[in-house]
């Protein structure tokens, strides 16, 4: 990125102005790397490497809105191309609070990954005489701070030979949440942009020169002023004192 793209030459692009989201960067040709580099303190934005080739190819836009398109991409790419797993949380009905911590950190986690998650609790033997406690457990289980917030469980637990299970899913709201989190993400970058190209493009502050100079003005009239004043009694003084000698001549 920038001044790390040590070759001479670079390929660029640049994100399209087409009010389409679905428009195509603009290729800007081949360029010298310090002629891009230019370019990019030009727009304010960051050089960065996309595809280190023969020609490598360079792109023009800020880092910080990159990275996040490029991360919003990976997960979308993720999420169609993966089907949701199932994945399994096992404990029994004796299970200690530490323990039980770490189920609950592991389903959390399943869970914000987008997957359906299995709760099962099992017994051994004369442990299943306990059953009732595997069916209050999974209840606890499902209603504790973080799942109850991610995941909703299928119906109700039900036996499955020595075991008490229950299927969970993430909650649909929740899944809208995190949309309309990354949506407003996308609206704020959007407006700090914004704001940035107004700044850049805005009209700059009058500068203080005037005010000094009308305060200098002012200055100088007033001196001027004093001055033509003591020069109109330097004459009346030297009036006087002629006067005074052609009296004490011709008396």
């Amino acid at each position: 990125m920038n001044s790390e793209i040590k070759t001479p030459t670079v390929r660029v692009t640049a994100p399209s102005t087409s009010p389409d989201s679905k428009a195509k960067d603009e290729v800007l040709g081949v360029m010298d790397t310090s002629e891009a580099l230019a370019l990019a303190r030009e727009r304010s934005v960051d050089l960065i490497l996309i595809n280190d080739g023969e020609i490598p190819v360079c792109k023009l836009v800020e880092y910080s809105k990159w990275r996040y398109m490029k991360e919003k991409k990976a997960k979308e790419v993720k999420k169609n191309s993966k089907s949701t797993e199932v994945k399994e949380v096992k404990m029994s009905y004796k299970i200690d609070v530490g323990d039980l911590n770490v189920r609950r950190k592991n389903a959390l986690k399943f869970l914000k990954q987008g997957n359906r998650v299995k709760l099962s609790v099992q017994f051994k033997g004369r442990e299943q005489s306990h059953i009732d406690l595997g069916y209050k457990l999974l209840s606890e289980f499902s209603e504790s701070e973080g799942i109850k917030e991610w995941g909703v469980m299928d119906g109700k637990p039900k036996r499955e030979g020595r075991q008490v299970s229950v299927m969970m899913s993430v909650r649909a709201e929740r899944v809208k949440k995190e949309r309309e989190l990354e949506k407003a993400e996308e609206r704020r970058l959007k407006k700090l942009e914004k704001m940035k190209r107004e700044e850049e493009g805005g009209e700059e502050e009058p500068e203080e020169e005037p005010k000094a100079q009308e305060e200098a003005k002012s200055i100088d009239v007033a001196e001027l002023r004093e001055d033509d004043e003591d020069d109109e009694e330097d004459d009346e003084m030297e009036i006087g004192a002629e006067d005074k000698v052609v009296q004490d001549l011709f008396g």
